[in-house]
């Protein structure tokens, strides 16, 4: 097979393909530690493999054809993660709805997406059917789940309101032999492997369409601009931070969610850092961490080299004072949006030592070109850029609606051309 980014595996045309990239850690590396829960066994990435392709093979046997959309109401864990990556080793698409919108805004986005499978964990399952009024008074308008008129899959025990057909992920994860070829094969790299639901209204949706071919683009560069690696660890559940880590021949360690709860609180998460090399903060959750720290009520972890913060602008101030609180940490301030990520990745040191005006966001990383137009929007092109928007035409560039210029290389970020809408401190 060809070398393409950084050296990585790619198809025919030049694009890496995410499960291929993968596949050379298990190839290279196969007893070493992969994917785990914190405080518990990681399987290796022959493990990893075996039960990645042990799911594709169990859905075909259930009816699964490639071009199937799932969708994927399930929090991240090690099961969660080897059932997606099984679902697109099947040529299978999977489709993430925030289950917590509003009812005729999550219909019409069925709709627009037309899955013909659903996975959602049995407590879904329960509060959107039998204990549909507990679920109002926990502030959750959920859809009916069990009703969609889909082949459904369950993770967690049968609760009231499972559809009696649901498939338990459980047995799609055992580990009882399969006959194992089809999840095996290179996909091309524009095979349909992922829908994220991000903007638009409950009259016009709007979910943005990534190819296997984009995927493997994206998690190539930031593996690539990142000091993850053999021998490193990163905990974070966030998946386009855990599959480089992985494709970089690192472990992923996960957090334990709260049974009923579907943030996990920062100071939480810190505390499953003890063994972690690497993490992934949001600048907003970051900030309570240093907050613990400087009032004494949390330990700094101590082998902790490198931190990536993504989701929201990176500021100094912020830089500064997790330098003071981590002196032996680096910081990775990641600029991206869903229709292209990574877009540039810079690190805290070259954010702190510019001078000029604006935020700098860093060199463009391997691909991507950025272009400014006559009125300062960010104009952004790339193998990492996804196919499009789902029932429109294919993407070829994006309007980002920010503006930028270039200092030298470094493209800096001036501003909006509209305002964005922040929960919190996290841009939607």
């Amino acid at each position: 097979m060809p070398a393409g980014i950084g050296g990585y595996p790619v198809s025919g045309s030049g694009t890496p393909d995410f499960l291929a990239l993968l596949r050379e850690n298990v190839r290279c590396k196969p007893d070493d530690p992969a994917l785990g829960m914190v405080g518990a066994r990681p399987l290796t990435y022959a493990e990893l493999d075996d039960r990645i392709t042990a799911v594709a093979e169990r859905l075909y046997h259930n009816g699964f054809q490639p071009g199937d959309r799932m969708l994927f109401s399930i929090r991240p864990g090690v099961d969660a993660v080897v059932l997606i990556l099984g679902t697109m080793a099947a040529g299978g698409t999977i489709v993430l709805v925030d289950p917590g919108v509003e009812p005729e805004l999550f219909a019409r986005r069925i709709e627009l997406a037309e899955p013909a499978w659903a996975a959602t964990e049995s407590l879904l399952h329960l509060l959107s059917g039998p204990l549909h009024r507990v679920g109002r008074t926990l502030r959750l308008s959920l859809p009916a789940f069990g009703r969609l008129p889909l082949r459904h899959i369950h993770s967690g025990p049968r609760l009231p309101g499972t559809p009696a057909a649901s498939i338990p992920l459980r047995e799609l994860l055992d580990d009882a032999p399969v006959s194992a070829d089809t999840g095996r094969s290179l996909a091309p790299p524009d095979t349909e492997a992922l829908i994220v639901f991000t903007s638009g209204t409950t009259a016009a949706p709007k979910a943005v369409v990534h190819t296997r071919g984009s995927l493997g683009a994206g998690l190539a560069a930031i593996s690539g601009c990142s000091s993850l690696g053999p021998g490193t660890h990163l905990h974070t559940d966030q998946l386009m931070m855990g599959l480089p880590a992985l494709i970089a021949g690192a472990q992923w360690s996960m957090p334990r969610y709260p049974r009923l709860r579907t943030h996990i609180e920062p100071i939480e998460f810190a505390r499953g850092l003890n063994a972690a090399t690497h993490a992934f903060f949001t600048p907003a959750d970051l900030t309570v961490v240093l907050t613990a720290v400087e009032t004494g009520k949390l330990t700094a972890p101590a082998g902790l080299r490198e931190i990536a913060l993504g989701g929201a602008p990176v500021t100094t101030a912020l830089l500064r004072r997790a330098r003071k609180a981590l002196p032996d940490c680096e910081f990775l301030a990641i600029y991206g949006r869903t229709e292209i990520m990574p877009v540039a990745i810079n690190s805290g040191t070259a954010k702190l030592e510019f001078e000029g005006a604006g935020d700098p966001l860093g060199i463009p990383v391997h691909g991507v070109t950025a272009d400014i137009a006559d009125d300062g929007e960010l104009i952004l092109s790339g193998p990492n850029l996804c196919d499009g928007y789902l029932g429109e035409l294919p993407m070829r560039e994006i309007h980002t609606g920010d503006l930028a210029r270039f200092d030298g290389d470094t493209l800096v970020l001036m501003g909006r051309k509209k305002d964005m809408l922040l929960r919190g401190e996290t841009d939607i």
